[in-house]
C-alpha cells in the first residue's frame, strides 16, 4: 500500500493523508461494483500492507490487470 501511496503522492500533488483518503475512495468504488470473488481478490492484495504481491507482481501489476479488466468491460482492446 505504501507504494500505492508514494505514486498517488506524487502524481497528484496531495499530502499522503489526502492520497490515503483518495486511495481508500476508489478502493471502495471497486470493492462494490466488481464481483464478489474479484473485490475480495482486492482487498486481500491491497490489505498486504507493504505493497507487494504475494505472487511477485506488485502495485504496478494489479494497476495494468485492473487496466486490462476495465478496458474488457468497456469493450476496449485489453
Amino acid at each position: 500500500m505504501d507504494e500505492l501511496l508514494k505514486a498517488v503522492a506524487d502524481k497528484t500533488g496531495l499530502p499522503a493523508d489526502k492520497a490515503q483518503g483518495a486511495i481508500e475512495a476508489v478502493l471502495d468504488f471497486l470493492k462494490d461494483k466488481l464481483p464478489e470473488p474479484i473485490a475480495a481478490q482486492l482487498e486481500n492484495f491491497i490489505g498486504g500492507g507493504d505493497g507487494d504481491s504475494r505472487e511477485g507482481g506488485g502495485i504496478g501489476d494489479l494497476l495494468d490487470k485492473g487496466k486490462g479488466m476495465l478496458g474488457g468491460l468497456m469493450g476496449g482492446d485489453e
